[in-house]
Formats: C-alpha cells, sequence, structure tokens
C-alpha cells in the first residue's frame, strides 16, 4: 500500500518550512520516527519524523524548496518486503550548505518580483536579500538594477586587502538578529550586577547530584536557578509579563514559563520549559537536559521555542566574570549566570574561601524600577546563597 506522508502541522501561524537537508531518497527502507527531513522556519530548525515504515518510493521534494502544512513530502510503500532491502541507509552527514536561499525566494515572493530576473552580486551569482531589495527599489523608480546596497551605505571591497568568504545568515540567526536588534532599538533596557556566595548550594548540588542522577538527571546550576527564577517571578510580577507600548498596558502572566539559551551550530536558541513552579527540580533538571540536546541535534519543534516569560542566559561553563545579556523581546527581562570562582571574603574576622557566582538582571526599564531589579536580583542571590531558603520538592 502506497502511503503519502503530509507535513504535519508545524506550530501556530506557521504555514509552511525551507528544507535544508533531505535525509531519505527512493528506495530506502525507513522505519516510523525515523527522520526524513530537516527544517527550517523563522523560529526554529528541527527534523521531520515519518509516521509510517516502509519503503521510500518517491521524494517530492529537496534542498531549498520551501513546503506548506499538508503537503505531500514523501510516499511510501508500507507493504514493502524487508527482503527488497539492498542495503542499509547511509548514515546522515555534513553535507555543504547554501545557507538562507529559500529566505531570499520567499523575500522575492512577498514583494511580488520574479526571482529570475533578479541579477545576484554574490560570489558565483548567487542572490542576495539586498540583491531582491534593489531590484525591487529600481523597479518602483523604472531604473535599471544597481549594485546591491546594505542599509543604505556601500560597503568597501574587501577583497583589496585580502581573501574573503561571503555567506548568508540562516533564517534563525535572522530572526535573532530581527528581535534583539528590536529590543535593543526600542527597550530601554538596564542591567545591574550582584554575585551569590553559592559555597553552601555547591555542598547540597553535589550531594544531591547522585540521587538525581539515578533519575537520569543532572543537577546544574542552571536547573536550581530555573526554581530559583520561578519563584522571583512571583514574588515580582513585574518580571513575568509584557509591555503592550500601543495600548500602554502591563500584561501580567499568571503561569510560570521560563527560556534557557541552548548554544547550537545555527546560533543561540531559546527552548521554553513550562510551568516550572510546577515542577521539582529533578523534574527540571531532566527536562532541560532533553531539550537543550534536542536544540544542538536539532530537533527541537518551533512550538518548543515560544511562549517564555523569561530567559536565563549561562554562560559560566565556558568562562568569564560577568556580561550584560539583552532582553528577549515581548519579554521584559533576562537572567545571566557567569562562571563561579573561589574568593577570599572577609568573615567574622578572618579570610575564608568562598565560592562566588556572578548574576546580572537586565531588564525593561519603561515598567521596571531600579529598585525593583536590585531587589529582583538580591532575592534571587539570597535564595541560591541559602539552600534552606528554596522550597524543594520532596524528591531531592
Amino acid at each position: 500500500m502506497i502511503e503519502e506522508v503530509r507535513l504535519p502541522e508545524i506550530s501556530e501561524n506557521v504555514e509552511s518550512g525551507d528544507v535544508i537537508q533531505v535525509l531519505v531518497k527512493a528506495g530506502d527502507f525507513i522505519e516510523k520516527e525515523q527522520s526524513i527531513v530537516e527544517l527550517e522556519t523563522e523560529k526554529a530548525a528541527f527534523e521531520v519524523p515519518s509516521p509510517v515504515k516502509g519503503k521510500v518510493t518517491e521524494v517530492n521534494m529537496k534542498e531549498g524548496d520551501t513546503v506548506k502544512v499538508n503537503q505531500v513530502i514523501i510516499k511510501v510503500d508500507t507493504e514493502a518486503e524487508t527482503s527488497e532491502r539492498p542495503r542499509e541507509p547511509e548514515q546522515k552527514g555534513t553535507v555543504e550548505k547554501q545557507e538562507a536561499a529559500p529566505s531570499v525566494r520567499q523575500l522575492a515572493r512577498e514583494l511580488g518580483i520574479d526571482i529570475r530576473r533578479v541579477t545576484g552580486t554574490e560570489e558565483g551569482g548567487r542572490i542576495s536579500a539586498a540583491d531582491v531589495k534593489e531590484y525591487a527599489k529600481n523597479m518602483i523608480a523604472g531604473q535599471p538594477a544597481k549594485s546591491a546596497h546594505v542599509k543604505g551605505k556601500t560597503l568597501p571591497d574587501f577583497t583589496k586587502w585580502g581573501e574573503t568568504e561571503r555567506k548568508q545568515i540562516t533564517v534563525t540567526r535572522r530572526k535573532i538578529s530581527e528581535t534583539l536588534s528590536y529590543t535593543w532599538s526600542n527597550v530601554p533596557q538596564v542591567t545591574q550586577y550582584d554575585q551569590a556566595d553559592i559555597t553552601n548550594l555547591e555542598e547540597s548540588r553535589k550531594l544531591y547530584s547522585k540521587k538525581a542522577g539515578q533519575e537520569n538527571a543532572k543537577l546544574t546550576i542552571t536547573s536550581i536557578a530555573l526554581k530559583v527564577a520561578a519563584l522571583a517571578m512571583k514574588e515580582f510580577p513585574k518580571f513575568n509579563s509584557s509591555f503592550d507600548s500601543e495600548r500602554n498596558e502591563i500584561i501580567y502572566k499568571k503561569y510560570f514559563n521560563i527560556s534557557v539559551a541552548v548554544e547550537t551550530d545555527r546560533g543561540l536558541l531559546v527552548p521554553v520549559i513550562r510551568d516550572v513552579n510546577k515542577k521539582s527540580i529533578v523534574e527540571l533538571s531532566e527536562e532541560l537536559n532533553s531539550l537543550a540536546e534536542k536544540a544542538r541535534q536539532h530537533k527541537v519543534t518551533p512550538e518548543e521555542m515560544v511562549g517564555g516569560n523569561f530567559t536565563i542566559s549561562n554562560l559560566g561553563g565556558i568562562g568569564g566574570t560577568n556580561f550584560a545579556p539583552i532582553i528577549y523581546w515581548p519579554q521584559v527581562a533576562i537572567l545571566g549566570i557567569s562562571r563561579a570562582a573561589h574568593q577570599l571574603h572577609y568573615i567574622n574576622g578572618s579570610f575564608q574561601p568562598r565560592f562566588i557566582l556572578p548574576l546580572s538582571i537586565s531588564y525593561d526599564h519603561r515598567i521596571i524600577d531600579g529598585v525593583e531589579g536590585l531587589l529582583f536580583i538580591r532575592w534571587v542571590a539570597q535564595r541560591l546563597q541559602n539552600p534552606l531558603l528554596l522550597s524543594l520538592d520532596e524528591k531531592i
């Protein structure tokens, strides 16, 4: 029986995706839940699994195509005999890709331009978004196409001074750029810094890590910070809100979803842990580890990337003494965590070694005042300093 495999619903308000890589070919035998195509939308890059097993008889897409929800992407003979299997499918490998080309075609469609009429100014005659915009501008003005410009300014010819290479940014990186640029241009952001003495917390973390490990969870500072942040957002409701500038209203949220920044080879992704307030630290650790791994393997779905109220960005695993993270709009705050280090502190008449964790909080100054920002980060630091203040679930 030949069964048509259609592109399933991706996420709310997302009707299509761009094909990054086709992972199967006609003649392959596939298993149920095996990834068949890697897609990218403005929200995420992810792999689409097959709902059936059998022999692929037809592949109706190729790299660079834009496929719509409910479109037939492959056909599978679900009754094919396994004896027909010639050999195991080749393992997925790394291939060279022309990044962001699908987005350029999408831009051309939105502007009503025939992409075939646009002359590319990139290496090898490739067409960039700037080429499409320049063509549209000149078409409106009734002028012939000119060389591409970036934000009204012409870049110098860098090849005068040495070898160069051009690469289109990915859809994911473009979305990150747009969001952060909007925040930087439109949100008056303030960053405050503090530090937490986590000497006692670190001892508790190591003590409970063994039990957490038995439950397939890695107890980390980030998973503990998730719980602390949710408690802090309840104590300081403005940090769990969004600002509607058109209506001059603050939207307070009654749920506690927290985004966690994850570095991947496609850029920084921010998958969302939902209902943090209802989960134990062990449960948060398990979910965080799973979601971060999915993000790195390009298997996180667009739905898992939206709906966050607050963000945590932990760069402590890399290093650094402190940093000022940019708010991820429409959120109003983001907590930054840097690398903890041993320091000598003067306590009760003598210097003692303590394990100190640098913290930072960036917030939207339109609705959060400096005093509120300071009280928030102090509250977080105090909970990290004294594990007894945390409302730990009985699971740990």
